[in-house]
């Protein structure tokens, strides 16, 4: 009796200070924004926009410290990098969650964009937000592509030079764009790109961010640890390499840009005119996409009863994917020169992207019309779109939980202490990685059973 009482004060007094930390944090304002964090765990659908942000704030601490080191400068960017790669302490290490993190936003960003839409939320007079999203979604993935210039290989003057050629493609503008963009000359380029990086585009994305934000906000501590966790694994099981650096001298290797310019890589390897393959249609399929609450006015939510627009999205999401995959495609015969094995056939791969379209248009109205009506309580159905999973752990067992899990976590630390010192940065990674995924189950087994133990 005497420890199920003790167990009982302390678990009473970890809810104290609970609910004491909740009612805080709950009433602070920034901005006029209301942070509410979840008594329970909920679906990472409701807050895909908050997690996306949570990379953003994880790319400026790494940012940040990787500035510390690094030399934007011809001669100095790769070596610098170098630097901070193998002889800086947690170099490694930072420099990974860094470039992991971005993949994570870019991936988090579109998720989140394509979620809203499909729901219908820019209908709920959310046209502002929307909008603004989609802007963001874009800047996230320039402000990435100006980051990975920033290390000078090989990969990094590719993305530089489509960059470069297809701003100077733009009609009347694209000169003093490229100028804006580049420089007056190669050696500008470098400065250039990391004052966009470093500074530019996040100050915009910050003043977007102020008018995107809604008033709520869901600030669920064990999802974001768990998204940090699995950021961190990502960056120990796949560590990024420095590539192979630029030499003006010798002739570039074939090579492809990062998985979020693949698409539009391909877009210019089928030999169409530059403005029109890369600038004139991934600006359509953006308008399109920014234009959509005022077009799409009707009251219905459900994408089933959205055929046209359910239908635009499929066809904007397969679209995005085929040409994102077809991007990394060269032709592996290597008797061909270097323009022929990366020569992309235009009437295969607009064909392609047609048959896509057509298919996705023919799907969602081909369901409007002969499944929905036969779908019984159709109207009936739940239009929430957060879900919750409770767990229930009482008294002493919840105690129980949370000490061993405390103690695993003690002991996964250790070890990613043990590994870093003998020099294995990358295995270190993935034991911080699950230390922070430990430690999200511990603060949502606390959260969980403290609110059963009160009701």
């Amino acid at each position: 009796m005497e420890k199920k009482g003790l167990s009982r004060r302390l678990l009473n007094r970890l809810a104290d200070i609970y609910d004491w930390l909740l009612n805080r944090l709950e009433r602070t304002i920034l901005m006029g924004i209301r942070f509410v964090l979840p008594k329970k765990i909920l679906s990472p659908h409701g807050f895909l926009g908050m997690l996306t942000f949570v990379t953003f704030i994880i790319l400026g601490i790494t940012g940040a410290l990787l500035m510390f080191y690094y030399k934007p400068s011809l001669t100095s960017a790769y070596e610098s990098v170098r630097l901070i790669n193998e002889d800086i302490a947690f170099g490694m290490i930072i420099r990974n969650i860094h470039y992991h993190a971005s993949n994570a936003m870019i991936f988090l960003a579109i998720y989140h964009m394509f979620y809203q839409f499909f729901a219908g939320r820019y209908k709920i007079r959310n046209e502002v937000i929307w909008i603004t999203g989609v802007i963001l979604g874009v800047l996230t993935i320039i402000e990435a592509y100006t980051g990975y210039d920033l290390i000078m290989n090989e990969r990094a003057v590719l993305a530089i030079n489509i960059g470069a050629s297809l701003t100077s493609s733009i009609p009347v503008a694209g000169q003093f764009l490229a100028s804006i963009l580049i420089g007056s000359g190669f050696s500008d380029i470098l400065i250039h790109y990391y004052a966009f990086h470093v500074f530019i585009i996040p100050l915009i994305m910050l003043l977007l961010i102020t008018i995107h934000f809604p008033r709520n906000l869901i600030l669920d501590m064990p999802m974001i640890a768990i998204i940090s966790g699995a950021i961190i694994i990502v960056g120990g099981i796949t560590p990024v390499s420095l590539g192979t650096k630029f030499d003006p001298n010798i002739p570039p290797g074939i090579t492809v840009p990062e998985w979020y310019l693949t698409g539009l890589y391909a877009f210019i390897r089928t030999g169409i005119d530059k403005f029109i393959a890369g600038v004139l249609l991934p600006t359509l399929l953006v308008i399109i996409f920014l234009i959509i609450p005022f077009i799409d006015r009707g009251p219905k939510l459900s994408w089933a009863e959205r055929p046209f627009a359910t239908g635009l999205g499929i066809a904007g999401l397969g679209q995005i994917i085929i040409t994102t995959v077809w991007g990394f495609y060269i032709n592996p015969d290597p008797t061909l020169d270097l323009a022929e094995r990366l020569m992309i056939d235009p009437f295969l791969f607009y064909g392609a992207l047609a048959i896509i379209t057509a298919a996705a248009f023919g799907f969602t109205y081909g369901y409007h019309i002969w499944v929905l009506p036969k779908r019984k309580n159709y109207s009936e159905k739940s239009k929430s779109n957060i879900k919750q999973w409770n767990l229930k752990i009482e008294g002493k067992r919840l105690l129980l939980s949370i000490i061993g899990l405390l103690g695993a976590q003690f002991i996964i630390d250790i070890m990613g202490l043990q590994m870093y010192m003998s020099g294995h940065a990358d295995k270190a990674m993935i034991w911080i990685g699950a230390s922070l995924i430990i430690f999200a189950i511990i603060l949502h087994i606390m959260r969980s059973g403290i609110e059963d133990d009160k009701g």
